[in-house]
């Protein structure tokens, strides 16, 4: 992929992406809010299953071992599926601006997860400090009251084991090791994700009479599926492949902008000055974490080393941010 593709690639990636919580605060109105992910993965399963089987062979487009399978489910039911229906829940109670702070937070619960779950990577000094710069941030944005314990502060709760959520499927994920590509194993995800959903939707009472499908709810269905769901996903994956894990992870810096701006343009929503210092911190956490993460030559290095392997696995794997490999 040429530097301009990737250079669009991230642009798309971090629009799409943003826009993701703008436009679930605006579907919020019509829809209840599991079945309204559900009925979003409804639609990106069919429409990312039909790319792949148009773009991909067969004998790359099935599962064939339990990493195949390990990593589907780790994606559809952690990383997509749960982690979404807590965004979208959560995000009833909180401004998107907010929501997409707290759901940045992944990269930095990472670690927490890799140093439990992946025996040959533990969490670095500079690693551990920038975690804790993180989680300050957090603080600053939710700013619990204990006079709105049952208003923002627990749909801020709920972002937060979003985050969480999507930490762990990541790092269930790199555990997997599947063969498949990323593009074909979220596709295979997409309906897992969907089953969940409906089911949580079930479960919770929701139904389908209380939606209202005005043209706005259909715009804001629209987007979160196709945009956010179909072409976010594709241009992503795309930027993982063509320039590493590590770099394509930086859209989550500008993914908190692109919804302030959003919500602020759209919405009329504020963010006050609490939560905008409580951003700084966490992008300052982010700097920590990224910045020996993405050094081009400790890059160069790794792919030099995996020259040999060029006639079977030739694929490089990216070391996370703020870990180090023993």
């Amino acid at each position: 992929m040429s530097s301009r593709r990737i250079v669009a690639s991230f642009a798309l990636s971090s629009l799409f992406f943003g826009g993701t919580f703008v436009a679930a605060k605006a579907g919020l109105a019509y829809f209840p809010p599991l079945l309204f992910v559900a009925a979003r993965f409804d639609v990106a399963a069919i429409l990312m299953l039909a790319y792949v089987g148009w773009t991909t062979s067969g004998s790359d487009l099935f599962p064939r071992t339990r990493g195949d399978v390990a990593g589907i489910l780790a994606t559809g039911v952690l990383a997509i599926g749960l982690t979404n229906a807590l965004l979208f829940v959560g995000q009833q109670y909180v401004s998107s601006a907010v929501a997409s702070i707290l759901y940045s937070l992944n990269p930095i619960m990472t670690p927490v997860f890799a140093a439990a779950v992946l025996s040959d990577e533990r969490l670095s000094a500079r690693g551990a400090a920038g975690m804790g710069i993180g989680l300050l941030g957090v603080g600053l944005v939710v700013s619990p009251d204990p006079a709105n314990l049952l208003g923002g502060a627990v749909g801020k709760g709920i972002l937060f084991v979003g985050a969480v959520s999507a930490a762990l499927g990541a790092v269930l994920v790199r555990r997997a090791d599947s063969d498949l590509s990323s593009t074909v194993r979220v596709a295979w995800g997409l309906p897992f994700a969907a089953a969940l959903c409906h089911l949580l939707a079930w479960l919770g009472g929701e139904s389908a009479a209380t939606i209202e499908w005005t043209p706005a709810a259909i715009l804001a269905l629209g987007y979160v599926s196709i945009f956010a769901g179909v072409f976010a996903y594709i241009a992503y994956f795309g930027l993982i492949d063509s320039a590493g894990a590590i770099r394509a992870n930086l859209i989550f810096y500008v993914v908190p902008v692109v919804s302030t701006l959003g919500g602020w343009a759209l919405l009329g929503e504020t963010i006050d000055a609490l939560a905008v210092v409580g951003f700084l911190t966490i992008f300052a956490g982010f700097a920590v974490l990224g910045s020996g993460s993405i050094d081009t030559d400790a890059l160069a290095s790794r792919v030099r080393a995996s020259a040999p392997a060029s006639d079977g696995d030739s694929r490089v794997r990216d070391e996370p941010r703020g870990y180090r490999s023993d």
